[in-house]
């Protein structure tokens, strides 16, 4: 999987502490543009965001490329509506190699890993053989598996992310999409690292798991893991670890 942050909204953070001084300062959003003092924006940003006033980090948008996903994958993110998505096409894109996710439980079992990957040499094979029997790809496609690799570029504003964060990157998320939450939640607080300093799973933000009987039981690993991460890179192997 690699993911990329590729575009997002000029100077985020200031953007966003504008618009919030706009709603209670007698003074115009031009002039707090121009005069704008980073260490006061910041304090405002925690403060608007810290009552739960989240409209005002919408004005911040980012868009992300995504590589390497699988099918079920990305039918899980698409499932939240409020982003744009532009998928790579099984019916445009005619496809040599069947590219597949192994999930690391699979990986991990040498039986299952010989199951799996035989039924994926079998597909990949039916696939090609329907494609020289003149069927399009849109038709020959209908055999692929959720495990297909694919490629997607995500449009999302700061609020949405922080909702995605806080339901993917829980513990009880699915592991590929949890880790495509937290690759992309590393990119983004490099570029605004105060819209998403409490950004994680919501027991980050809360301070409890609202999870209930269905918790993972690693409050303290979780609260200290995302309370110090930094957007780098190698802290994937950390963020993947609590999940082991």
């Amino acid at each position: 999987m690699r993911v990329k942050l590729i575009s997002w909204t000029p100077n985020p953070e200031k953007t966003v502490a504008v618009s919030a001084y706009t709603s209670i300062s007698s003074k115009g959003p031009i002039w707090r543009w121009d005069n704008y003092d980073p260490e006061n924006g910041e304090k405002m940003i925690r403060n608007v965001t810290g009552y739960g006033h989240h409209s005002v980090i919408e004005h911040a948008t980012f868009t992300f490329a995504v590589e390497g996903v699988s099918r079920a994958c990305t039918h899980q993110l698409v499932r939240h509506r409020i982003a744009s998505y532009t998928q790579q096409s099984q019916r445009y894109v005619k496809f040599k190699d069947l590219d597949y996710v192994t999930p690391p439980k699979i990986e991990r079992n040498e039986e299952a890993k010989k199951v799996f990957d035989e039924t994926m040499k079998k597909l990949a094979e039916t696939y090609q053989k329907l494609i020289d029997l003149g069927i399009p790809p849109e038709d020959a496609r209908f055999v692929f598996p959720n495990a297909a690799k694919s490629n997607i570029v995500i449009t999302m504003n700061a609020r949405e992310l922080l909702h995605f964060f806080g339901l993917r990157c829980c513990l009880r998320a699915q592991w590929e999409i949890r880790e495509l939450a937290n690759r992309m939640l590393l990119e983004v607080k490099k570029v605004a690292p105060v819209i998403f300093e409490n950004a994680g799973p919501r027991c980050v933000s809360l301070g409890f798991c609202p999870e209930g009987k269905f918790t993972c039981g690693k409050l303290k690993d979780v609260l200290e893991t995302y309370k110090n991460l930094e957007g780098r890179a190698e802290e994937i192997e950390k963020l993947k670890s609590l999940g082991d």
